[in-house]
């Protein structure tokens, strides 16, 4: 029998509650917010001690920055003065007291013109300039360095340290004192071996033409002249005159070359001293040597004419290595150039120093002596035996600076010595003198090449503007006039000119027996060297020998 499960009660209450009511307890919140607060305090404390101990001395410069500012004071440059110590160039002292963003110290050029392509220019720095600086002072923002002349070459030399100036400064960035001043270093002086007084008169006497002067001690190489017209203002530079460097840059007859040591002609028969002592020196003449002048002559299927002939329907006659020289006879070179050939007239020219850089310390060019293989190279010709003939006399693709060619006659001068022209007073050592080296030339030669050149300066020669050359009344029976003998090689070389207008050449050394100059004036498109630099030369030999 089944049983009946007992009947469920329901409880009236049930006190099983599935929600749990904690009691609030606020000692717990109270913690909580100290801890909070504490754990600010310890980061305030830790950002405090990193701004003023940590990092303090950082926020003090920078608060003073704020309110002091930095002025640079530009470094005044060395001096550049002449061999005599006579000054070129300087700065201005600067004005401290000056509140601009930058104290300038400017640069003074005096007798600019006369000097510009010695001395140079300099202009603002640009980012190449500064990038490529490799100076104990370096450049910075806003600083000039030298472009050209002694101003580029020896811009760490000249360049002093900048100085500073201090001034307290408003919120509105406005001066109200000066606080403090590190006074600039100035640069170190340069004397170069120029003289100023015969370089400005070089400089007057072609001012007006285009053309070159230069002048050397033959003994030591020191470039007592180098002159270029036309010639420019390096203070148009110095002040960024826009207008003025627009015209130099624009200007057809480029008054910022240095036709002295950076153009480049034909020297003519200025080169024939040369040919005549390597024909003596290979043993293919001698003193004796003999060649019949007789108007032209026929080498292969070329003729050649002598000037005397062309311009003048005459002829020298017999001529011999002297009467060469001093007739400057083109026959008797021609020969010459024939018999030697262009391999050997390539060797003795490079022996003068021709086709190669003099190393004088500026800016130049090394010239050309050509030769068969540069001609096919260049060219894309053969050589004939008509380059060299004409090469014997100074023509055709020869090309010399000013400076070459007075170093390289300067031989004949100092007794057979090849000097390097300088134009700085070395800067380490008293004097440059001794950086020469002998020619294998013999004393025989020398004196050969001396006579001629003697004679081509008097009566019978081509350097009329020279005969009975001296100082005093221009009358030789005045008792103050002084004679001063000396040797000369005049020469008018093609130009190629639209004009075919030659170019007028003329080396000078005197006295005679102990020279103390050698000059070389080039006119450029001139015409007859004898005509036209001769008496340039003349001029500044005077102005050489007045105080002499």
């Amino acid at each position: 029998m089944k049983k009946k499960l007992p009947l469920i009660k329901q409880e009236k209450e049930s006190k099983i509650n599935f929600f749990s009511h904690q009691k609030f307890d606020p000692y717990s919140l109270i913690l909580f917010f100290f801890l909070l607060i504490f754990l600010l305090m310890i980061i305030l404390i830790a950002r405090l001690f990193n701004l003023t101990i940590v990092k303090g001395s950082y926020y003090r410069r920078l608060a003073d920055s704020n309110r002091v500012k930095e002025i640079i004071i530009e470094s005044p440059r060395g001096k550049i003065l002449d061999r005599e110590k006579r000054v070129l160039a300087e700065n201005f002292k600067p004005n401290y007291q000056s509140f601009g963003e930058r104290i300038i110290s400017p640069r003074i050029y005096y007798e600019g013109k006369s000097f510009a392509h010695v001395i140079g220019y300099r202009q603002i720095a640009s980012d190449s300039d500064l990038k490529n600086n490799f100076c104990l002072n370096k450049a910075v923002l806003g600083d000039k360095v030298g472009k050209k002349g002694i101003e580029k070459y020896f811009d760490c030399h000249l360049r002093g340290k900048n100085g500073k100036k201090l001034v307290e400064v408003n919120a509105q960035g406005k001066n109200l004192q000066n606080i403090g001043i590190v006074s600039p270093e100035e640069g170190k002086n340069i004397q170069i071996t120029i003289d100023a007084r015969l370089q400005t008169k070089a400089s007057q006497l072609i001012k007006e033409k285009k053309g070159a002067v230069i002048g050397l001690d033959p003994k030591t190489g020191e470039i007592l002249i180098l002159a270029s017209s036309p010639s420019y203002d390096p203070h148009d530079f110095e002040v960024n005159n826009q207008k003025k460097i627009k015209e130099y840059l624009n200007n057809q007859n480029k008054p910022l070359f240095n036709r002295a040591t950076e153009g480049v002609y034909p020297p003519g028969s200025t080169i024939k001293p040369i040919i005549a002592a390597a024909a003596l020196e290979e043993g293919i003449i001698n003193e004796k040597t003999e060649f019949e002048d007789r108007g032209k002559i026929k080498i292969g299927d070329l003729e050649f004419g002598n000037w005397y002939f062309l311009q003048y329907g005459k002829t020298d006659g017999m001529v011999n290595v002297v009467k060469a020289i001093q007739r400057s006879n083109d026959i008797f070179f021609y020969l010459l150039g024939e018999k030697m050939g262009i391999n050997k007239i390539k060797i003795w020219y490079e022996q003068f120093g021709l086709g190669e850089k003099t190393n004088y310390g500026l800016e130049e060019n090394q010239g050309l002596v050509p030769f068969p293989f540069w001609k096919e190279e260049n060219l894309n010709e053969k050589w004939y035996l008509g380059d060299t003939i004409n090469l014997s006399i100074g023509q055709g693709y020869l090309l010399v600076t000013p400076l070459q060619l007075t170093r390289a006659l300067a031989v004949f001068a100092n007794n057979g010595y090849l000097c390097q022209p300088f134009v700085v007073k070395n800067i380490n050592q008293k004097n440059n003198q001794g950086n020469c080296r002998q020619l294998p030339l013999s004393q025989k030669t020398l004196q050969l090449i001396k006579d001629g050149m003697k004679k081509a300066c008097e009566q019978g020669g081509t350097g009329w503007p020279l005969f009975n050359f001296g100082i005093g009344s221009e009358s030789t029976k005045s008792a103050k006039f002084k004679k001063i003998p000396l040797a000369c090689k005049t020469g008018t070389a093609e130009s190629h000119s639209e004009k075919n207008i030659p170019h007028a050449w003329i080396t000078v050394f005197a006295p005679l027996d102990e020279p103390k100059i050698i000059l070389t004036v080039l006119v450029e498109e001139g015409g007859q060297g004898s005509d036209v630099a001769g008496p340039i030369a003349k001029e500044i030999l005077k102005e050489f020998f007045k105080n002499y």
